[in-house]
C-alpha cells in the first residue's frame, strides 16, 4: 500500500470520526489545532486506524498531524 492509499484511508476515518469534510483533512492538518479533536477523539481515531491497518500505535508516539500518522503506518506496514 502506498502513501497516497494510506492517506486516503486515514482521511476517510478521520472525517467520519470527527464528522468533518474530507477536504479539511490534509497531510499537514493538526488533530488538535485544525480539527479541534480532543484526546478522546484522537483515541477513537487511533483505535479505528489500528483495526484498519492491523498495527499497534503507542499512545506515547508523537502523532500531532495527519502526515505523522501516515508515516507511522508506512513504517509499521
Amino acid at each position: 500500500m502506498n502513501e497516497q492509499e494510506i492517506f486516503s484511508k486515514i482521511q476517510d476515518i478521520i472525517a467520519e470520526q470527527l464528522d468533518k469534510d474530507k477536504g479539511m483533512v490534509k497531510p499537514e492538518t493538526s488533530f488538535k489545532e485544525d480539527l479541534e479533536a480532543d484526546s478522546l477523539d484522537v483515541f477513537e481515531i487511533i483505535n479505528e486506524i489500528e483495526d484498519e491497518f492491523d498495527v499497534s500505535i503507542d499512545t506515547e508516539q508523537s502523532i500531532n498531524t495527519v502526515s505523522d500518522l501516515v508515516k507511522f503506518i508506512e513504517q509499521a506496514a
